[in-house]
């Protein structure tokens, strides 16, 4: 499955999930677009999953008829996302298009 970090995600949680195809904004050349345009970005690329700590995406964009699902982490805080790497991987495999599902940390 191919994975989308958003610029506040971690680096190190690539390394939980090898079994998918990782790719940052930042190494696509998006870490300028606002939320919408990466958004869209994503789905043309064909990403299935966008990983980000933004908890408010869902307030500032429209995610109804959305083909990528959406990943929210708590914190952009690695050592507090280590501990629940089980839960990050899980709510990444589980996904589904156009889910929304928010990992507490």
């Amino acid at each position: 499955m191919r994975v989308l970090f958003d610029q506040g995600t971690p680096e190190p949680l690539r390394h939980a999930l090898t079994q998918h195809e990782i790719a940052t904004a930042f190494e696509r050349g998006w870490s300028k677009l606002n939320n919408g345009e990466l958004l869209d970005a994503a789905e043309k690329e064909e990403f299935a999953v966008f990983v980000t700590t933004d908890s408010n995406l869902k307030y500032q964009q429209n995610l109804k008829g959305r083909r990528i699902a959406i990943v929210v982490l708590a914190t952009p805080s690695w050592p507090r996302i280590q501990r629940v790497i089980p839960s990050v991987v899980r709510a990444v495999e589980q996904a589904v298009v156009g889910s929304y599902t928010e990992v507490v940390v």
